[in-house]
């Protein structure tokens, strides 16, 4: 083996994802005893966000050029790819105007340290999420590779063997909805309206508490929907261990994702239960910023069901080419 695999190997063991969730639990409880973040603390934290996040982001984009046989494993790690793209952008633009000091306000300013604590640590979580499903991604690849290879005729008839997709007419009330649902066009549509529905309630320059808690439900409802719908279809695709272990890893990392959206909205919104009868100051660039985080939010949740309906239809093809196998 050599030195770079025994180290993609090392990275991707859960012994070292436990390692670096913890050693970030500790950093951020350490740099907040003071209930304050200096500059280097923040430049600490937003360095090692910015290298875990963009160096997964370039294995996820260069792992598919090393896996052949099996077009499915590429497109589930180049899904995972662009999910990432906004959740890093997010990052990057929060540490920018964070150094500049350009951000006033973001939650609930008596505990927006805390705040930045539980951002730091969910993206730490999401990143070790991520790694996780990567590794069991490769591993379906390997299975279904081994498998085809092993079969030799139906190593070159498998991209053949997936079924013809149902009619719409064909299915049943469910399947309609869910197949609707996570369509990428419906997704298309539903990023469309976020971006409408936030440059509508920004014309006047301010967000009222009513407009903050239809953003907050929708990407709540979205979230928790989505993991529910995770956890559904992992019950349903059995029979294959390492597809099962990467929707865990899915799981995990929307877990935190919707932990982090359910603390920053109910700060949010107790800030500006508190302000009823006040308006709240102007600041443009915060302003701004809630804008960025809920695009950034809603095109990862559609980006990843788009990488559930790989995984899903990575699931058919591998129980197509192993009943076909069975039958030989």
């Amino acid at each position: 083996m050599s030195i770079k695999d025994s180290f993609e190997k090392a990275i991707l063991d859960k012994r070292t994802l436990a390692v670096i969730a913890v050693v970030a639990i500790l950093w951020r409880t350490f740099i907040s005893l003071d209930r304050e973040i200096a500059l280097w603390e923040s430049m600490c934290s937003g360095i090692a966000l910015f290298i875990f996040g963009w160096a997964l982001f370039a294995y996820m984009c260069l792992k598919p050029k090393k896996l052949k046989g099996w077009v499915m494993s590429n497109w589930i790690y180049q899904g995972i790819a662009v999910s990432m793209v906004s959740i890093n952008v997010y990052v990057v633009i929060y540490y920018v105007m964070r150094w500049y000091k350009l951000l006033h306000v973001e939650a609930y300013l008596p505990l927006d340290f805390l705040f930045r604590d539980v951002r730091f640590i969910t993206l730490v979580v999401f990143y070790c999420a991520v790694i996780w499903s990567a590794k069991y991604v490769k591993r379906m690849h390997e299975d279904y590779v081994s498998l085809s290879h092993e079969k030799g005729l139906l190593h070159l008839i498998s991209p053949y063997l997936y079924a013809r997709g149902k009619r719409l007419s064909e299915m049943g009330v469910k399947e309609l909805i869910s197949t609707v649902i996570t369509d990428e066009r419906t997704l298309m549509v539903i990023i469309g309206i976020a971006f409408l529905w936030r440059t509508i309630i920004s014309i006047d320059f301010k967000i009222t508490i009513g407009e903050s808690i239809g953003s907050g439900l929708t990407l709540i409802v979205m979230g928790w929907l989505f993991l529910a719908y995770v956890y559904f279809i992992s019950m349903k695709e059995k029979g294959w261990s390492d597809l099962i272990k990467a929707y865990h890893g899915i799981a995990i990392g929307l877990t935190v994702i919707n932990v982090y959206v359910l603390v920053y909205y109910a700060m949010r919104w107790y800030r500006l239960v508190g302000l009823e009868d006040v308006s709240e100051a102007f600041v443009p660039l915060d302003f701004l910023f809630r804008d960025a985080r809920f695009f950034a939010l809603v095109i990862f949740y559609c980006a990843s069901i788009v990488v559930l309906k790989f995984m899903k239809r990575a699931y058919e093809e591998y129980n197509l080419l192993s009943t076909e196998a069975s039958r030989q």
